[in-house]
């Protein structure tokens, strides 16, 4: 099953051992410092955003009381459903020179152009802010699962020993919620490294631009792979430094059924209303405020279309996103059990590195993985084609790339990475001595997976299912370049709309964009909630 994810990936890889073209060595004595030194900020300046940002809301709604904390616990997943690309359109076009708040400040001071210093949101900077506010729920979701997750006696033995509340956090909860926390880190870097749309639109050079930059303008799909094999060291960096510091960090909670739960801890009076301030901002500013950008876009100059063509597209964009959700979900736990399971030597080494190759698929643009599984997809299906008209005499056409079957493959390559941290964090807190007692008492690894591993991963599982069908919600490379004939989504209506400059008509799409991915967000941070 993991090769069958790893092939696309390989396909793209092969091409790297190909003689260099011009292309390659013109990119390298020119801009791949500048690939390099800016991916670099961008990772650095992200991982302090979500860290900053995702755990204190974690803990706050997952270990505290405060004002609106009913409220918070769901509503702190909203920007997941917010694209990248779609709220830097929005900032963009409220903090331009002539939006609304730079006219409000002239207005206001009296002030002329060059008289004033503002801040420029296509910078760096800007990307990195906004990269933070719609990717810090990847933190806030695996980490407050991990808090959730917590017994209270270890949080009660460090009490008793004298520490006040902020040093138990610091010292007994931070660590046992450690894994979590790497993994939604992980998750919000591999997006950062995948990102195409926000780099693009702020002109800001990186390798998910020169991916594209030299696939469509220069025309060298070998020199985008080389490319894409620079991206791909990025990627197992990453997973290798999470690796050994989870491994470094291994902790087993009391997570039984029925285990008691640490009391939450009333926060009264001024920290009380600190704390909802604190949720408050990120809502706000990553969703809130770009949500109200887009109905001002929407209803002052919406799409001419929208109508029962909207329907359609809805219905294609959801159809998609559950499908792959339910599909990665059951992949992601088959191959992070059977990685758990496998006994040690030479058959559990090389299942463990098809895991890990599973997830690199994430950091990398959805353009690049089409290419990887329409090259062997295709062929498989002129052979299929050929098969059926020779023996059969059957005319069926393209059966896997006519068809949704290539698409959903293409984003299970794309996403499965998504499902596996998710996964295996939750499969890394649970103790092997677990499994050894299940072994005892009779039960195979499937009955164990049933009747312990899948309740005590249940929060696990709907965070995995939740972030993967955001993601395919979101997704435009790939659906752009593997959509079948006449299936279009609502990505690719919003990416045709604005690739003409009709912002505000791609205002329309977009909001239908984020109002179908609110209700499973809503939907399955209660049924986090409810755990």
């Amino acid at each position: 099953m993991a090769l069958l994810i790893v092939i696309p990936l390989g396909v793209v890889a092969a091409s790297v051992i190909a003689p260099a073209t011009d292309t390659w060595r013109h990119l390298v004595d020119t801009v791949l410092a500048e690939y390099i030194g800016n991916t670099l900020l961008l990772l650095a300046g992200v991982t302090a955003g979500v860290l900053l940002l995702g755990v204190p809301t974690a803990w706050l709604t997952a270990m505290t009381r405060f004002p609106g904390r009913g409220l918070m616990e769901w509503a702190l997943v909203l920007p997941l459903a917010m694209p990248a690309y779609v709220i830097a359109y929005a900032y963009t076009d409220a903090l331009q020179f002539a939006g609304p708040v730079q006219t409000w400040l002239r207005d206001l001071t009296g002030w002329r152009a060059r008289e004033y210093w503002f801040p420029d949101i296509r910078s760096i900077g800007g990307a990195i802010v906004l990269f933070t506010l719609v990717l810090y729920p990847y933190v806030y979701l695996t980490a407050r699962a991990a808090f959730l997750q917590q017994g209270a006696s270890a949080l009660e033995a460090a009490r008793l020993l004298g520490h006040g509340p902020w040093r138990v956090a610091w010292h007994v909860a931070l660590p046992l919620a450690w894994p979590g926390i790497l993994a939604g880190t992980v998750l919000a870097l591999m997006e950062t490294l995948a990102d195409f749309g926000t780099v693009a639109y702020f002109g800001i050079p990186t390798f998910s631009t020169g991916i594209f930059r030299a696939w469509f303008s220069l025309g060298d799909k070998l020199a985008a792979a080389q490319l894409s094999a620079c991206l791909m060291l990025f990627v197992i960096a990453i997973l290798w430094i999470e690796r050994m510091n989870r491994g470094r960090a291994r902790v087993h909670d009391d997570a039984r059924a029925g285990h008691r739960r640490p009391a939450p801890r009333t926060l009264a009076g001024w920290h009380g209303w600190l704390a909802t301030g604190f949720c408050v901002l990120p809502v706000l500013l990553g969703f809130l405020v770009p949500a109200l950008m887009l109905c001002r876009m929407a209803f002052l100059d919406g799409d001419a279309q929208f109508g029962p063509r909207f329907i359609a597209l809805v219905r294609n964009s959801f159809t998609l996103a559950s499908i792959t959700a339910a599909v990665a979900v059951l992949v992601a736990l088959a191959i992070g059990y059977a990685g758990r399971g496998a006994p040690a030597g030479l058959r559990a080494r090389l299942v463990r590195a098809l895991t890990r190759l599973c997830g690199m698929g994430y950091a990398l643009p959805g353009s690049v993985i089409a290419v990887g599984v329409l090259v062997p997809v295709a062929r498989l299906d002129n052979v299929l084609a050929d098969w059926m008209q020779r023996h059969l005499d059957l005319s069926v056409g393209l059966l896997l790339t006519g068809g949704i079957t290539a698409l959903v493959y293409a984003y299970l390559v794309r996403f499965l990475g998504v499902a596996l941290q998710s996964v295996n964090a939750g499969l890394a807190r649970i103790t092997p001595a677990m499994d050894s007692a299940a072994r005892s008492l009779g039960h195979g690894p499937a009955s164990t997976l049933r009747r312990v591993h899948a309740p005590m991963l249940r929060g696990s599982l709907l965070t995995a299912a939740l972030i993967v069908f955001v993601d395919v919600m979101k997704e435009l490379p790939a659906t752009f370049v593997m959509r079948p004939f006449n299936f279009d989504t609502l990505a690719v209506q919003a990416y045709n709309l604005a690739a003409d400059e009709r912002l505000a008509e791609a205002a329309t799409a977009s909001l239908v964009i984020v109002a179908v991915g609110i209700l499973p967000v809503i939907l399955l941070s209660r049924a986090i909630r409810a755990r």
